[in-house]
């Protein structure tokens, strides 16, 4: 089942030329085409469903600094101000909201580990605080479990995904983005060795520069015209409760269950760490490249052989431009929920928060993740096709960071300065055979 989704329209006209074409019409891509129309560019934004269908109305809706890796926190930093703004020019409801986000721990390890980051945090201007067990209590005075620590950031926030991109979208439209949706974009065409036009299935848009914001479909799409991009897919869960009493207004974390405040009273509730990892030819291709993330996070995983597996083993990945492509076949990629770990996520709120013990689950649903072998996502050009962009493989961090990684996508489409140093999020280090730094904080 779906999450709710607020629904924006979309321009009749598809354009006959733009300077730049987005692919994709989640958080990443949206925010991308808004900061490129701002820089006074014709934008054409195309969606093969419709905006925030996918991922970015299915997470859980943090939007935080706290606990990024190192390179990230620069732009998680710069996301939280663009999210005001962005939310303020959109003169429409993102449900964002600076409420804090606080993490729990009974790992003292972890703690210590929290301990290390707060002091790296510190020096990129974001001041979170490592909590006693006694200044724990005293945040959370209803929960019943005993906790070594916590870690506190009151400069994060939450936004509402079910409002926030497709606010984002109207904010984008004021710029003269023009919004496709149910116009799924087959492939590229090139001169001269760089891209010349975008090819949907409703006709072709000539232009110079196309940002791919395609998140689960972004490798496939590469893999049409001969681009590597190690992508993993890991179908996740996540639900809504009823409503509740308040046990926090923001975002808790904990060893087991993560929960985000909503505005209709309720919570966003799922298990920490657990997903499914579909199994599929890209995947087996890659699979070195995944070992020690898969290593590392393993306990949490579940494998399986999906739908996708078998499409691809019997399409191929190549199909002509001028018919249907794999990305009209499916519009909207909707996984099921595992409902055992609703429950299980359900279970443990309630038993270390009795408050809530007569919360109920209003509604389950299932989202992809598109993840990269170290964590980090691509915002990159890519070097062996001139005038062809990367906004992709976010890892489950895209829709808190997600205006801060579209103005740097954009930065880097126009070569303009960057918004924050790009070089962490390179397209080269995925497919030039260099170490991977090891997933984790730092």
């Amino acid at each position: 089942m779906s999450p709710p989704l607020n629904r924006i329209a979309s321009d009749e006209r598809l354009p006959a030329q733009a300077d730049v074409v987005v692919i994709g019409g989640g958080v990443i891509g949206v925010s991308a085409a808004y900061h490129l129309a701002k820089k006074g560019l014709s934008v054409a934004l195309i969606e093969k469903g419709h905006v925030g269908a996918e991922q970015s109305s299915r997470n859980w809706g943090w939007c935080r600094q706290q606990g990024r890796a190192r390179a990230e926190i620069p732009l998680a930093r710069e996301a939280l101000r663009l999210w005001e703004d962005m939310q303020n020019e959109a003169g429409v409801d993102a449900g964002f909201r600076r409420t804090g986000v606080l993490f729990l721990t009974k790992n003292p390890e972890e703690l210590a580990a929290w301990e290390k980051w707060a002091a790296i945090a510190r020096e990129q201007q974001v001041h979170s605080t490592v909590l006693s067990p006694a200044e724990v209590a005293e945040r959370m005075p209803g929960n019943t479990d005993t906790w070594v620590g916590g870690l506190h950031t009151p400069s994060d926030g939450r936004a509402e995904p079910s409002m926030a991109v497709p606010a984002l979208a109207i904010a984008a439209r004021k710029h003269g983005v023009t919004i496709h949706q149910d116009c799924a974009a087959r492939g590229l065409e090139t001169e001269g060795g760089r891209v010349s036009a975008v090819v949907t299935e409703k006709g072709p848009i000539r232009t110079g520069a196309v940002l791919l914001a395609g998140g689960a479909w972004s490798s496939l799409f590469c893999r049409r015209h001969g681009i590597e991009l190690p992508i993993g897919l890991v179908n996740a869960t996540a639900c809504r409760t009823t409503p509740g009493p308040e046990i926090t207004s923001g975002a808790l974390g904990t060893d087991l269950y993560c929960i985000r405040r909503r505005l209709d009273g309720g919570f966003t509730l799922a298990l920490r760490g657990r997903g499914t990892v579909e199994l599929s030819p890209d995947l087996f291709r890659y699979a070195r490249a995944f070992l020690a993330t898969y290593k590392e996070r393993r306990k949490g995983l579940k494998l399986s052989f999906g739908k996708s597996f078998f499409d691809q083993i019997i399409r191929g990945t190549q199909w002509s431009l001028d018919k249907p492509s794999p990305f009209e076949a499916e519009r909207v990629r909707d996984p099921a929920p595992d409902m055992s770990l609703v429950n299980a996520a359900l279970a443990e709120l309630i038993k270390a928060n009795p408050d809530l013990k007569e919360i109920r689950i209003a509604e389950a649903w299932g989202g992809t993740i598109d993840t990269t072998p170290d964590t980090i996502p691509v915002i990159s050009k890519v070097d062996p096709l001139p005038g062809f962009y990367l906004a992709t493989g976010f890892s489950g961090h895209g829709f808190g960071i997600g205006p801060a990684a579209g103005k740097l996508a954009a930065d880097v489409v126009t070569g303009d300065t960057p918004l924050v140093d790009p070089a962490a999020y390179s397209y080269a280090r995925l497919v030039d055979g260099r170490p991977l730094a090891p997933v984790g904080l730092f």
